[in-house]
């Protein structure tokens, strides 16, 4: 399919997006995009795609959890088993979409998450729930590293963290607008209402996806293939290897106080309703949000990358077992909060490694790797940390966990070499 730019000067970084964003236009067929508009949608889709992942989270404590008889363990393992399903398909999911086309591929995954999604608000006991869960990875792997590989494309490396920001604050805005708008449909109808209202929107978004979105701009070119890693290679270099293991860091802490939070709340605070608790979930994730975009503008501004990964992941993995043993529920919120800082700043500016030295058929595998690898932690995190519960009667054990592991990674970022050669 051609593409045509109809205004602008089409400069080029050497990083393969365009050197001027502008409020140029890419037409495709009877449709004109203008490019100004495009991240700000990537952002919606990408903020419906996480609500739909995580809002297991807000059902387990409302009803849910007791309707299904569900203990902590198996709470765990249907909010974890999503990532199965979701590492088997990520990387030829990633291929698919960098040889077929964003736009087509998109709107595909799109369609089978929301349909899987809906079908959540129908499970009669946890075994369906389990199947389910694991069905929605397999629909959306190779969602979130796709839009990554795009928005390669369309921006230089220069801009890279800011812009991932961008995209990536829809994690905080849907945990924190997700929260208040899943506990009010709860207490307004019941959780299952909750999973078709949140599930539908995906489908429709998938049409406009398809009529609308523009596979690339004209002007984003390819290294030749001769300067970027064979796919082999990039899928089983130390360098790709190593950032999975830093990524599964972060991803660690994001996901366990994306499950856990809300149980967390409701213990910190038994006598509050269903929307106040909703609303005190969100307090974390709105400081989060406004940490994400600051701190990678910051790292975009000075070129530092390594620092601005592992400097908020040591500080949100401290703050986990300062939270454990502080009694006031507001003290205690404020760690947590500290911790929810750490993990949102860290996001953005992380792919901004990896997109430096992938390119190419490289990038699309690699970054599905890392994206696959990282989100092993989102099965282990809930599962391990409801198992730790359960035998041992507290969160404190796995909430050690889960700061152990960030700091950890958080090392393991310092110690990569810098360094942009394409692979």
């Amino acid at each position: 399919m051609g593409w045509r730019q109809t205004a602008g000067d089409g400069r080029a970084d050497s990083a393969g997006g365009p050197g001027d964003q502008g409020d140029r236009t890419i037409s495709h067929g009877r449709t004109v995009v203008p490019k100004k508009l495009i991240l700000p949608y990537l952002c919606l889709l990408y903020f419906i795609n996480y609500l739909d992942r995580v809002n297991i989270g807000f059902a387990g404590p409302n009803g849910m959890s007791e309707e299904l008889q569900l203990t902590a363990t198996a709470f765990g393992l249907a909010s974890g088993v999503f990532f199965i399903g979701y590492l088997l398909l990520e990387v030829p999911s990633n291929l698919a979409l960098h040889r077929f086309g964003a736009r087509k591929w998109i709107a595909r995954i799109m369609i089978s998450w929301g349909i899987v999604a809906s079908a959540m608000a129908f499970v009669p006991n946890g075994t369906v729930l389990i199947v389910l869960r694991f069905l929605l990875g397999v629909a959306e792997a190779g969602f979130f590293p796709g839009i990554i590989l795009y928005l390669t494309y369309w921006y230089p490396q220069k801009d890279r963290a800011k812009v991932v920001a961008m995209f990536m604050v829809a994690v905080p805005i849907s945990t924190a607008l997700g929260a208040t708008v899943s506990s009010l449909l709860i207490q307004w109808t019941d959780w299952r209402t909750m999973f078709l209202v949140e599930g539908l929107p995906a489908i429709a978004l998938a049409f406009v996806t398809w009529f609308w979105l523009p596979d690339k701009p004209q002007e984003a070119v390819e290294q030749p293939a001769e300067e970027h890693w064979p796919l082999r290679k990039a899928l089983t270099h130390p360098r790709v290897l190593a950032l999975s293991f830093v990524y599964f860091g972060i991803v660690y802490g994001l996901y366990t106080l994306g499950f856990f939070l809300p149980t967390i709340i409701k213990g910190l605070a038994p006598e509050a309703g269903i929307v106040e608790r909703g609303l005190i979930n969100a307090v974390p994730y709105v400081l989060g949000a406004v940490a994400m975009v600051l701190w990678a503008r910051h790292g975009d501004r000075t070129g530092e990358r390594k620092w601005h990964v592992a400097a908020p992941m040591l500080m949100g993995g401290a703050a986990i077992p300062v939270a454990l043993y502080l009694e006031h529920p507001v003290a205690a919120m404020v760690a947590v909060s500290v911790c929810a800082i750490g993990v949102c700043a860290a996001l953005p500016t992380f792919w901004a490694l990896p997109t430096s030295f992938l390119g190419g058929t490289a990038a699309a595998g690699g970054i599905a790797l890392i994206n696959s690898l990282g989100n092993v932690s989102g099965f282990a995190a809930p599962y391990v940390t409801g198992w730790l519960r359960d035998v041992t009667g507290t969160q404190k054990t796995g909430l050690w966990v889960v700061g152990i592991t960030m700091v950890v990674a958080a090392v393991v970022a310092l110690v990569q070499r810098a360094g942009t050669e394409k692979v």
